[in-house]
């Protein structure tokens, strides 16, 4: 059910998920306990926010002084170049300002600005924001956004869930330090993969563990879970944070037992080779023992717990292993593309979800 709403929302194209205020506040803090400078001095671009509506904007606008931010920067999509029409209505903040303009407000995207005390209160905060209308629609592809983001320092935003790896190249074309949410799968797209194995991005601090995300969306969406205080929320699983910069949480060790113990008190059988490579399957990631050297398939959402010094990142089931039509008869296993598969002790194999080889790290 849950996963019907990207799905449905893939299709449609219908990218309107908000990140609640609390899950933008709980990640960006982990960043902060970890370096309080982090963000100090940095421009901090959010390309894919409504500034009207993005808890993003709000949270780094009233955190302005705090993270010590030079500069603050929020830009929208026009509302008729998005393909799914929500019925678009301008809010009255937009309306009342003098700079409104009827034929503007859905053909051009908005940018929002911070960068200093406008209102004269001795503080910057959100009531400092300024705005005005974009060239163009605010299509991060664009020149006038791709002239923004070479400005910034750090990119940090829900991105269109459509559009993921488009806006990862983006990102990565001018490299620049970012914080972005993306779904779990994009852990094994060839394009995410290999940074991931190369420590040159990993999982934020955040909910990465696969389980579901409440997302506040569109008050004229039907495909939602529940409604509170007249505002719809949908829930999607497995979504979550990815960066390229640096949390303690990242450092902390699993506890883990001995395979002994493991197998005693948690499996109740010995570990299985793939039949098709030469590691053992360890079905969850409390599973992994602590004294085995050799290689081992865990579940993607290892990575939500990987402690760089702790565990190597070997490679991923999608790029590894025999084919099976080497060493099986056919209609004896699933085809599906590359995945390890166990024997079922029948003459028939059980294919796997992907997996994750890794392996333990000599201290």
């Amino acid at each position: 059910m849950a996963n019907k709403n990207l799905t449905a929302a893939k299709r449609a194209k219908n990218d309107e998920f908000y990140t609640q205020y609390h899950d933008i506040e709980k990640e960006i803090n982990a960043y902060i306990e970890y370096n309080p400078d982090v963000f100090r001095g940095k421009t901090i671009l959010l390309p894919c926010d409504d500034p009207e509506w993005s808890n993003f904007t709000k949270f780094f606008a009233q955190n302005f002084e705090r993270f010590g931010l030079k500069k603050l920067i929020s830009t929208s999509y026009a509302a008729n170049s998005k393909k799914y029409k929500s019925g678009y209505q301008p809010t009255l903040f937009e309306v009342n300002d003098p700079q409104y303009d009827e034929y503007k407000t859905k053909q051009n995207g908005k940018i929002f600005t911070l960068d200093h005390d406008k209102s004269g209160d001795g503080r910057i905060d959100v009531d400092d924001l300024e705005w005005h209308y974009l060239d163009g629609d605010g299509d991060f592809k664009s020149d006038e956004i791709k002239k923004l983001r070479n400005e910034a320092d750090v990119i940090i935003t829900n991105p269109p869930f459509s559009l993921f790896r488009d806006f990862l190249a983006w990102v990565l074309e001018d490299p620049k330090q970012f914080i972005i949410i993306s779904n779990m799968n994009a852990i094994t797209y060839k394009e995410v993969f290999p940074l991931i194995k190369e420590n040159r991005i990993w999982l934020g601090a955040g909910k990465n563990d696969g389980r579901n995300v409440w997302y506040q969306v569109p008050d004229n969406y039907n495909n939602f879970h529940k409604e509170e205080d007249g505002k719809k929320f949908a829930f999607v699983a497995g979504t979550i944070w990815l960066a390229n910069i640096d949390h303690g949480r990242r450092h902390q060790p699993l506890q883990l037992m001995p395979e002994r113990d493991v197998i005693k008190y948690g499996t109740k059988e010995p570990f299985r080779k793939y039949e098709n490579y030469d590691a053992i399957e360890v079905p969850q990631v409390k599973y992994i023992p602590s004294d085995y050297d050799g290689l081992m398939g865990v579940p993607i959402s290892f990575l939500s717990k990987y402690c760089p010094e702790q565990f190597e990142i070997i490679g991923s089931s999608r790029t590894l292993g025999i084919p099976m039509s080497k060493i099986a008869k056919k209609g004896t296993f699933v085809q599906g593309g590359p995945r390890f598969y166990l024997s079922n002790g029948d003459g028939t194999y059980r294919r796997m979800y992907d997996r994750l080889v890794i392996k333990k790290r000599t201290l």
